[in-house]
């Protein structure tokens, strides 16, 4: 049955009248909120600050909402477990011995702290002394097969004990050789003497059918290799500073070579638009004329896009104004679109004609061609300019005597003002005159030439 303090628990009540008597009052019932409330204010809590994570909080303070400490201490509790325990087991005795180093021949004795149950072991770093296996012949096979005029036994003997000692280092071999005794060699002549028997004795003692790497030694190479290398250590300053400028220049060279390349494949590109706009107007002024302005757009000859301008098809769904297929794309530069319709006024033609089906098709082939036009006359005035350059410069060399005089051809055909003469001896396909946007052509040329009467051109149209 229960008690009066088992409805006190329940109902979350408390006090010491009650609590003696254990028996429940009006005055717990009716202040019981008061109580709860007096409860929940006695327990401090703590909000977590804006911007920190929950890790990082949770690590301030401990379940029992204690302070964080000032300062560390290593306690079990919490998710970090201590790896050891230092002070568990006894101590292993260290004990001052002896050793020797088994890689050393010479019996020297060197001591050291070593642990006593490691006593009477051998040296562990003894393992690394690495040796290499220099090959031994006999005096027979030195007779049979090593024997060279140029080299006696004693010298080769002399070089493979030098080469065990010292591992190959063949520079300290070179500095401990006893060239008073035997023949004064170089470095490359011991390298090549030691390779070559090593190669013999390889092949001598291989077994038939077995593949071999046998070591080459190239000593021909090697004396051309230091060669070069003492020439280039030994530079003056003065031929550093010319090979320097002899590489500048022939990136230069390059450099323009591709300028040039690029300007005759535009050019080019210009050359191609113009024949093929001249046959396309003659296949429509052969064919009959015929109402279907569909088919012409797919029955057109295939024009480079870099000729004329490339107007928008707009073949998006919904409603759409005639007059926005005159509009010219933004491809095209504020200084052409000036040429453009300085061209149209002087031909007398509206910069805004009526928008109608034939008229916009016709009146866009016309800035097509004109655009053209003007990038050929373009192209014609650097021409032009770069001859006449070029042919002021042949004569001023020609009069200091460095080149014959100009022949009747002209001048230079190389269109880079900073090649020099002796590029004139190229191939044919070298010799290219540098067009479309030279460097140093002026504007004023070439504004000349966009005018359509300026210099008594004229454009007609059929």
């Amino acid at each position: 049955m229960a008690t009066g303090a088992d409805v006190r628990d329940i109902l979350e009540l408390g006090g010491v009248e009650s609590e003696n008597t254990g028996t429940i009052n009006k005055k717990d019932i009716i202040n019981s909120d008061k109580k709860k409330s007096k409860k929940s204010s006695e327990t401090l809590t703590f909000k977590r600050p804006e911007g920190m994570h929950r890790e990082v909080y949770a690590l301030l303070y401990s379940d029992k909402k204690d302070a964080p400490p000032l300062l560390p201490s290593d306690t079990t509790q919490g998710y970090r477990t201590v790896k050891a325990k230092l002070g568990s087991k006894k101590v292993r005795p260290w004990k001052w011995m002896p050793f020797t180093n088994p890689a050393r021949k010479d019996g020297a004795m060197f001591y050291h702290w070593r642990r006593a149950a490691e006593e009477g072991k051998d040296y562990p770093f003894a393992r690394f002394n690495k040796t290499v296996q220099v090959p031994v012949y006999s005096e027979q096979e030195y007779q049979m097969y090593l024997h060279d005029d140029a080299w006696t036994k004693a010298e080769t003997d002399h070089l493979f004990d030098l080469a065990r000692r010292f591992d190959l280092r063949f520079v300290v071999i070179h500095d401990r050789y006893d060239h008073q005794q035997f023949k004064k060699r170089s470095v490359e002549d011991l390298k090549e003497r030691y390779y070559h028997i090593c190669a013999k004795l390889a092949n001598i003692r291989a077994a038939p059918g077995t593949d071999l790497k046998i070591p080459v030694f190239d000593a021909g190479h090697e004396r051309r290799r230091k060669e070069q290398l003492e020439r280039l250590y030994n530079r003056t300053p003065e031929q550093v500073a010319e090979e320097e400028y002899l590489i500048q220049e022939l990136r230069k060279i390059e450099t323009r070579k591709k300028e040039r390349e690029k300007r005759t494949q535009d050019l080019q590109k210009l050359i191609t638009a113009a024949d093929t706009t001249t046959e396309q107007r003659r296949a429509e002024r052969k064919a009959p004329k015929k109402k279907l302005p569909q088919k012409k757009e797919t029955e057109k000859p295939a024009v480079p896009e870099t000729a004329g301008i490339k107007f928008p098809d707009f073949k998006s769904a919904g409603v759409t104004l005639r007059s926005q297929r005159m509009k010219l794309p933004s491809s095209v530069g504020q200084k052409k679109i000036k040429a453009l319709e300085q061209m149209l006024m002087e031909l007398g033609v509206d910069l805004n004609p009526m928008p109608t089906e034939e008229i916009v098709q016709m009146f866009n082939e016309l800035r097509s061609d004109l655009v053209l036009l003007y990038e050929l006359k373009q192209a014609f005035a650097n021409c032009e300019y770069e001859l006449q350059m070029l042919r002021h410069r042949y004569e001023a060399l020609a009069k200091a005597g460095s080149i014959g005089p100009l022949s009747a051809e002209g001048a230079h055909p190389d269109g880079q003002t900073g090649l020099g003469i002796e590029e004139g001896k190229g191939d044919a396909k070298d010799q290219i005159i540098d067009v479309v946007g030279a460097p140093l052509t002026p504007n004023s040329d070439i504004e000349n030439t966009l005018s359509v009467n300026g210099r008594g051109d004229t454009l007609i149209w059929t």
